[in-house]
């Protein structure tokens, strides 16, 4: 495996070095046809390194869920090595504590749903897990319902999940508040860089009081949105021939699916019965002149329309989409050096924008008219409130028998709760 994401790094890195190499042989007086060619041959060249990085990111992914799986499995078997201890009754140790509450809901989704055809020692675990443990029952359907919730290793999974389908949910990208109730969330702001401190006072001149050098506060107020999966049909006989890797399976589509709902409506979202998007709420920083380019300079502006006082916050950052990443690894300062660095995945060193780290987020508009495309400014000043954990629960009824039905929810909020710190770049 660290052979196989070894080889597509220099991959990428060769892909890299041909794109730009073809880029700086083109002549300046080269004819718009010779310039069209090499710009498509390019653009060929960049969807390549995409793929590759996209390989990448699989590959490490794969990595992830096998050491999982081999934890899962050795905790597993010290489990079945402990229910067959000298001078012990496997009843006797099942009955208590040791019983893994996942072992006991694995019994369960090869039932169906069915509680009355499991062992009573997994009855006993779940009802005490449902009651005083987990507590995300995703309705309140009873017990013998099904209403029991899924382990912990499968929320673990879930969030993991989330966090990489979109930056916007990232508690290291953004401010993230997390809540147990979901009451209004009243939050300070104030913006106090255009103050500067009152005139020089002479020896024995008593101090103004004018009120003119008052701090100014606001407020912003942060809800608590509700969003779910709807159900995710599971059938029996996936229950019976894939129980092993169910958590990680579902896991990541529950995962995919509220990551995509969250990272879009905190990307974009109205503020209107639903968060405010850092998009929505950013201001203008930079009107570029054409409706379907942009170019080094628009870019640079739209850095500089932001205040010095907020570029040095160390989650200060670019955020686009794709495709707009593809049109600014092409451009280059008037010195002729890439605006773009290539980081090193390796290393853990994320690539740079003008020395900035830049979040792809597909959420966002692509390059064209009237779209902002591009987002900079510091995402600390943009709070994610969250109430809880993301809710999961598994119920089985005549709708999903002989299978059985898992769904998501999650309560959010969104808001910028300085303006001035997040700033757009909006095409003509």
């Amino acid at each position: 495996m660290a052979a196989d994401t070894k080889k597509l790094r220099e991959q990428a890195a060769r892909t890299l070095t041909e794109a730009r190499s073809m880029l700086d042989s083109l002549p300046d007086d080269a004819t718009p046809e010779r310039r069209e060619e090499v710009e498509r041959q390019v653009d060929c060249a960049l969807d390549e390194l995409s793929q590759i990085e996209r390989q990448i990111e699989i590959q490490q992914r794969l990595a992830e869920a096998d050491r999982r799986i081999a934890e899962l499995a050795e905790a597993e078997e010290r489990s079945r090595r402990e229910a067959r201890r000298p001078g012990v009754e496997p009843a006797e140790v099942r009955q208590g504590e040791d019983v893994p509450y996942r072992e006991a809901f694995h019994a369960y989704l090869r039932e169906a749903g069915n509680v009355a055809a499991i062992p009573a020692e997994h009855r006993a675990v779940l009802k005490r897990g449902y009651a005083k443990i987990e507590k995300r029952a995703q309705t309140s359907s009873t017990n013998t319902a099904g209403g029991y919730t899924v382990p912990t290793e499968m929320l673990n999974i879930l969030v993991q999940a989330m966090a990489a389908w979109g930056p916007m949910y990232d508690g290291g990208v953004v401010t993230e508040l997390v809540t147990d109730g979901g009451g209004t969330l009243q939050i300070p702001t104030v913006d106090d860089t255009a103050v500067t401190a009152g005139a020089s006072a002479g020896q024995g001149v008593t101090l103004g009081d004018t009120g003119a050098k008052d701090v100014t506060f606001g407020q912003k107020l942060l809800e608590a949105y509700s969003f779910d999966t709807q159900w995710i049909r599971v059938s029996r006989e996936l229950a019976d021939d894939s129980i092993f890797a169910m958590e990680t399976v579902i896991g990541d589509l529950l995962g995919q699916r509220l990551g995509r709902l969250a990272n879009q409506e905190l990307t974009v979202g109205t503020g209107s019965g639903a968060p405010n998007g850092i998009v929505t709420a950013s201001s203008l920083g930079k009107t570029a002149a054409s409706a379907t380019a942009i170019t080094s300079d628009e870019i640079m502006d739209l850095l500089h329309s932001v205040d010095p006082a907020y570029r040095q916050s160390p989650k200060a950052a670019f955020m686009f989409n794709d495709s707009t990443l593809a049109a600014i690894r092409k451009l280059k300062d008037g010195q002729g050096n890439y605006l773009w660095q290539m980081g090193n995945v390796q290393a853990g060193q994320p690539g740079t924008l003008l020395g900035y780290r830049y979040y792809v987020n597909q959420a966002m508009d692509s390059i064209a008219t009237a779209k902002k495309a591009i987002v900079f400014g510091d995402f600390g000043k943009y709070f994610v409130r969250k109430v809880g954990q993301p809710l999961i629960g598994a119920i089985s009824d005549k709708d999903f028998w002989p299978g059985f039905g898992i769904a998501g929810y999650i309560r959010f909020d969104g808001e910028l709760a300085d303006t001035k710190a997040v700033k757009h770049l909006i095409l003509a």
